[in-house]
C-alpha cells in the first residue's frame, strides 16, 4: 500500500507542476512513513512543509492542494491534513486484511521486488589469505557478505559473489616455507621453528601428506638449511628476515619444480578446506578469482602501464612509486620494489581495474576493519586511471571477539592458537552464528557469546525468532488434528481480525517488503534481524494473550489461523534470507 500511496503523491505533484502551483525544480522526493499512533491514520508525510519555500506558499494551503490533486486510491478511507500542513491517510479496513492474500499469493516470494532492475553487482568478500583454516574473525565477514548478496539478489539485482585468492606474494612463500620445514621434520631433520612461521596443526598434516607423495625428495640436511641464516628472534635476531630467509633457502635447495610443489600443496589443502568450510556455512561464489592470475595475463603490467602513460607514476631509490597523495591518499604508495617485484598494492590496482573491465555496475568489498587504510589508495588508483571510484563500495567489517564463560579467546592464525569458524559451527551450529555475525551493524564490534548462542531462551535472539515460527507450525498441527482450517485470505472471516494485537501484526506484515529493500539498499543486514526479531515478539506477545483454539467461535479460529500462517511465512522469507532455518519443532 506504500508504494501505491507514494505513486498517488507523485501524480498529484505533476498536476501540482502543471498548474503552476509548484515550480518543475522544486526537488522535493516524495517521503512516506508510517504512523506510530493509530489517531493519525496509517500513513503520513510532511512534503507540504518542504514545498513551501520553493513553492512560496502557506503548507497548509499546499496540503489542501495536494488532497484535491490525489487521483483515487482504492483502499484508502480518508486524506486527512494536520497541524501546520501535515498529511495523514486512513486505510480502510479490507485494505489491512490484503497482505494476507498478498503473502498467500506470492508465497516464498513475498517481499521480493525488482528495486535492482537487473543492475549488474559484484560483492566480493572474505578473501582471506589461504594460509590456514578460517577463524571466527573470518566468520563476521561470510555472513555479512552472503547476507548482502543475498538481499541484493531478492530485491532485482544481478549479483556476482567472488572470493578473491591470495595465491601469490610474501604470506603464501611462508606458507610453502614452514610446510617444508614440517616436512623435515616429517623425516627426521631436527630444526628449529621459525618465530614468524605457520605453526598450526593444519600445516603438519599437509607435510605429512607430502610425505606419502613425495618421499624423501625434499630432504636436505639441517647444516645446509641453516648454513649463513640470521638469527631469529628468540636468538635476539629479526624474525622477518629470519623468515624471508629462510624463504630464499627453500627455493634455493628445492629448485623451481618441487618449491612449486610444496607451494602449491599447500595452497590448494588450504583452499580447498575453506571451501567445505564455507559450503557448510551456507556460503557459495560464481567465482574464486586467483591473484596469480593477474600477473599471468600481464594484467598487472598493463595496469601500472596505464598508470604511467597518465603521468602518475615516479622513481626514487629504485622503487616506482604511485602519486597517491594527488588524490587525497596520506602518502604516495610503492608499485614496484626495487628488486623489480611488484607490490601487493599494484595486484590491488590491477584487480580493481579488471573488476571494471568485466562491466559491474557496482562493485561492494566486504573486507576486515584492519584494511581501512587500503581504502584511499584504491580509490586513488581507480581516479588515476580515470574510472568512477562511485561504483566501489567498500564495507568494512569489525572484529568478532569471541566469548566463552565470560572468558576472551585469544587467536593468531600463525601461532595455530584460534578458533576455526568450523569448530564455531560445530559448537553453536550455523543457524547461531550466521544470525549473531548480522545481527549488529558491520561497523560495529561484535562481542560473541557462545554461552548466550547456545542458549534455548528467549533472551537469545535467534531462537525466539526460530521459536516463533516452530510455535505457529504447532498451532497449524493442532487445529489439523481437530478439523480446523486458516480462512482464505479474502474470506469474509478475515474481517473479524480486529484487535490491537491483529492489526498490529497485520501492519508488521505489510511492511515486510520495504524492510527488506531498505535493508539491501543500505546493505544493513541487521535491520531485516531486528524486524523479525520485533515480529516475533508481536506474535509470542498475541499468542500469550489470545485464545487461538476457541471452538465456539469456528469463523474466528479460522481467520486467526490465516493471520498467524501469514506470521510464519514471513518469518520463514526473513530467516531464509539471513542464511538461518526456519525449524517446524524446537
Amino acid at each position: 500500500m506504500k508504494d501505491i500511496l507514494t505513486q498517488a503523491l507523485e501524480s498529484a505533484l505533476s498536476q501540482l507542476v502543471h498548474d503552476g502551483t509548484l515550480p518543475a525544480d522544486h526537488g522535493v522526493p516524495v517521503q512516506l512513513t508510517r504512523t506510530r499512533e493509530r489517531d493519525h491514520g496509517d500513513f503520513a508525510t510532511n512534503i507540504a512543509l518542504q514545498l513551501a519555500k520553493p513553492a512560496r506558499r502557506k503548507p497548509r494551503e499546499i496540503a489542501e492542494r495536494i488532497q484535491a490533486a490525489l487521483p483515487p486510491v482504492p483502499g484508502l478511507a480518508a486524506v486527512e491534513i494536520a497541524g501546520p500542513g501535515f498529511i495523514n491517510f486512513r486505510l480502510e479496513d479490507q485494505a489491512r486484511f490484503a497482505v494476507l492474500s498478498a503473502i498467500a499469493r506470492a508465497g516464498s516470494d513475498y517481499g521480493r521486488s525488482t528495486i535492482g532492475a537487473g543492475q549488474k553487482v559484484q560483492v566480493e568478500f572474505v578473501s582471506a589469505n589461504p594460509t590456514g583454516p578460517l577463524h571466527v574473525g573470518h566468520g563476521r565477514g561470510a555472513a555479512y557478505g552472503a547476507t548482502v548478496a543475498d538481499l541484493l539478489e531478492f530485491c532485482g539485482f544481478d549479483v556476482s559473489r567472488e572470493y578473491y585468492v591470495n595465491d601469490a606474494g610474501r604470506q603464501m612463500n611462508i606458507l610453502a616455507a614452514s610446510v617444508w620445514l614440517r616436512y623435515l621434520g616429517r623425516h627426521g631433520v631436527d630444526l628449529p621453528f621459525p618465530a614468524n612461521g605457520y605453526r598450526g596443526d593444519y600445516v603438519l598434516k599437509i607435510a605429512e601428506d607430502l610425505a606419502v607423495v613425495l618421499g624423501d625428495g625434499g630432504v636436505h640436511p639441517a647444516e645446509a638449511v641453516l648454513q649463513g641464516l640470521p638469527p631469529d628472534e628468540p636468538d635476539g635476531g629479526d624474525k622477518e628476515a629470519y623468515i624471508d630467509a629462510m624463504v630464499e633457502r627453500a627455493r634455493e635447495l628445492l629448485g623451481p619444480a618441487l618449491y612449486l610443489e610444496f607451494f602449491n600443496h599447500g595452497l590448494n589443502s588450504i583452499l580447498d578446506d575453506i571451501r567445505d568450510d564455507l559450503g557448510a556455512f551456507g556460503v557459495h561464489y560464481q567465482s574464486w578469482y586467483s591473484e596469480r592470475s593477474l600477473s599471468d595475463s600481464g594484467a598487472i603490467d598493463r595496469a601500472v602501464a596505464a598508470l604511467q602513460e597518465r603521468g602518475t607514476l615516479y622513481e626514487k631509490d629504485g622503487a616506482l612509486w604511485f602519486r597517491s597523495t594527488d588524490y587525497g591518499d596520506d602518502k604516495d604508495r610503492v608499485v614496484r620494489r626495487e628488486n623489480g617485484e611488484y607490490t601487493y598494492f599494484a595486484s590491488d590496482i590491477a584487480y580493481h581495474r579488471e573488476k571494471f573491465e568485466r562491466g559491474f555496475d557496482r562493485m561492494i568489498n566486504v573486507w576486515g576493519a584492519d584494511h581501512h587504510g587500503y581504502v584511499a589508495r584504491v580509490r586513488a588508483a581507480l581516479q588515476a586511471l580515470g574510472l568512477d571510484d562511485g561504483r566501489l563500495d567498500v564495507l568494512l567489517v569489525q572484529f568478532a571477539i569471541l566469548y566463552r564463560g565470560g572468558d576472551r579467546v585469544q587467536m593468531s592464525t600463525r601461532s595455530g592458537s584460534f578458533v576455526t569458524l568450523r569448530e564455531l559451527r560445530d559448537e553453536v551450529g550455523s543457524d547461531a552464528a550466521r544470525f549473531f555475525y548480522v545481527q549488529r551493524r558491520c561497523d560495529q564490534h561484535l562481542d560473541f557469546d557462545l554461552d548466550l548462542a547456545k542458549s534455548q531462551s528467549n533472551d537469545n535472539p535467534m531462537y525466539y525468532i526460530q521459536y516463533a515460527h516452530a510455535r505457529i507450525a504447532s498451532v497449524q498441527r493442532g487445529a489439523a488434528e481437530r478439523g480446523l482450517q486458516a480462512a482464505a485470505p479474502d474470506a469474509p472471516e478475515i474481517a473479524r481480525l480486529t484487535l490491537q494485537y491483529e492489526t498490529d501484526l497485520l501492519s508488521e506484515l505489510d511492511q515486510f517488503p520495504e524492510r527488506v529493500a531498505t535493508a539491501a539498499r543500505a546493505y544493513e543486514p541487521h535491520q531485516l534481524a531486528q524486524y523479525l526479531r520485533d515480529l516475533a515478539a508481536g506474535f509470542h506477545a498475541y499468542y500469550n494473550s489470545v485464545p487461538f483454539m476457541n471452538a465456539e467461535e469456528p469463523e474466528l479460529v479460522s481467520a486467526r489461523l490465516a493471520l498467524v500462517g501469514g506470521i510464519r511465512r514471513v518469518l520463514a522469507n526473513g530467516l531464509g534470507l539471513l542464511g538461518v532455518s526456519a525449524p517446524e519443532s524446537m
